[in-house]
């Protein structure tokens, strides 16, 4: 029993939830649903000792940040971001001179040094939540002004990346939302009417490795944009890659799209870490955002990188894999956002306000534990397992997937005819095509199976609209009539649903 009792230990000494320990016995005692409150609720001086036991386990990392300061205060010294520096490619205009943006980046470390050095050493006290998310700031500052201010020296954009990073991660994913401990409440792991959890480590693994590859494809495009490296690789394309990283489109921008995804990824696969296995109750804020990252801002992403080939008439490999990583994303997030929002409408009908609930979680509706997920520890010895589990809440029927394949198919068919890129048959065929393909691998998340519908609008389109440009191709006008009425055809039939979502059951048509 000691034994057992030293690796609990062991293992909470300094994690990302301080009340792991204490919401494991709570369930244990009190599994069953319709307990009564006060079974759930610890005192505030309970709350406030566990807090600072906490804070006692976890002192390294103040002391860590404070020593991140002085290491910023000292990068533009050690480094002289004034030599070896380069300009961003393509010969672009940028809204600072040379001499400014060596001057601000030299300026933006130092003062985010200091600032660092201040406030990690009143974070070495317990109950200053204040200073503790002012660090976590700085860090996504640190990060974004490499972009904002064109970081003529890569080993400033590296080093500020990278503390960056670090800095978050010693803020808010190590220790834990700061304070956390003084509100959060115990409750169910599994949603109420789900037969499985959508914030289980088992489901979130996926999407932090998704994330992290994300991030390497695009640092390699911002890298080529900002400047540090002379040529972009292109393995299919050739020169097309710099076409695109260099058109008027991507230079409409005041800072290198290529870099803002490359920190809309670092932020993915960093909030991935964040909380605990019951976050869609307990951090309905940081799903929210992370939901906002990944859906809203992905198909952006995703629509921007198709569109390449109507507005630049070139395509870029690299550009297309970042697309094609953030494209399984949103069905694998959608769930859990799905789970955040009926969580937060249960809630705001019993009465409560809107906003605690949104920032603190709320009460829980009942008390339940996931038996169903594997642990994450389980991965290398039971890869197919825990990969399995990942993808709960996707299934893959045969419609979709051959929906799917006829939406490439599309999108090769100019290239087969022999049809100029630029041309307005070209452009339909290569938009309807890759919407076909977007949307049919969303609609593979049960959640949003009805999203499939709007590829029949694609496909009608496509069955239609190229006989109406002046395309001499019959050929071609054929085969697009023929996969359009078959793309209609596909995405009429709902599929296999596998899963249970709760009242969301009735929105899956």
């Amino acid at each position: 029993m000691e034994h057992e009792n030293h690796k609990m230990g062991m293992a909470t000494r300094g994690v990302t939830r301080p009340m792991m320990k204490h919401e494991k016995d709570g369930h244990d005692q009190h599994g069953k649903e319709g307990q009564q409150d006060h079974n759930m609720e610890m005192s505030q001086d309970d709350r406030m000792q566990m807090l600072h036991m906490h804070h006692m386990q976890t002192l390294w990392i103040y002391w860590t940040i404070i020593l991140l300061g002085v290491w910023m205060i000292m990068s533009p010294l050690t480094f002289s971001y004034g030599k070896s520096v380069v300009e961003p490619s393509g010969g672009r205009s940028v809204w600072l001179s040379l001499a400014d943006r060596i001057m601000v980046m030299k300026w933006s470390d130092i003062i985010s040094g200091i600032l660092l050095v201040f406030f990690g050493w009143r974070s070495l006290k317990p109950n200053r939540p204040v200073s503790v998310w002012i660090i976590c700031f700085i860090g996504v500052w640190i990060s974004m002004a490499p972009l904002i201010f064109w970081s003529p020296s890569a080993a400033a954009y590296l080093n500020s990346t990278l503390v960056g990073m670090l800095l978050i991660t010693l803020t808010v994913l190590i220790p834990g939302m700061p304070n956390m401990i003084m509100y959060m409440k115990m409750g169910s792991e599994v949603p109420p009417g789900w037969t499985y959890n959508p914030s289980s480590w088992a489901q979130r693994w996926i999407m932090i490795v998704t994330g992290f590859l994300g991030f390497i494809v695009s640092r390699y495009l911002a890298a080529f944009q900002l400047g540090y490296i002379d040529t972009m690789w292109d393995p299919f394309f050739g020169n097309s890659s710099e076409q695109v990283l260099n058109s008027a489109m991507s230079h409409s921008l005041p800072v290198s799209d290529a870099g803002l995804g490359t920190l809309a990824y670092t932020f993915e696969f960093l909030m991935g870490f964040m909380g605990s296995p019951s976050r869609w109750r307990t951090m309905p804020w940081m799903v929210a955002l992370f939901g906002i990252l990944v859906i809203p801002l992905g198909m952006v992403h995703i629509f921007l990188v198709i569109s390449q080939p109507l507005t630049v008439g070139a395509w870029c490999t690299f550009c297309l894999l970042a697309a094609g990583i953030m494209l399984p994303m949103i069905p694998l997030e959608a769930d859990e956002v799905v789970a955040m929002g009926q969580h937060m409408k249960k809630a705001v009908k019993r009465g409560d306000n809107f906003w605690e609930v949104f920032w603190k979680g709320g009460k829980p509706f009942e008390m339940n534990k996931d038996e169903r997920s594997p642990e994450i520890m389980e991965l290398p010895s039971n890869f197919k397992g825990v990969f399995n589990a990942s993808v709960w809440g996707m299934s893959v029927p045969w419609t979709l997937l051959l929906s799917a394949m006829t939406g490439v198919l599309l999108m090769a068919a100019p290239g087969i005819f022999d049809v100029p890129v630029k041309s307005s048959v070209a452009d339909v065929i290569h938009l309807c095509g890759a919407i076909i393909v977007v949307f049919s691998v969303i609609s593979m998340g049960e959640v949003v199976r009805s999203l499939r519908f709007l590829s029949v609008l694609a496909g009608l389109a496509v069955a239609v609209i190229p006989w109406f440009t002046d395309n001499p191709n019959t050929g071609l006008n054929i085969l697009s009539t023929v996969t359009g009425i078959v793309v209609v055809a596909l995405s009429i039939p709902k599929g296999k649903i596998t899963e249970k979502y709760g009242t969301w059951d009735n929105w899956i048509k």
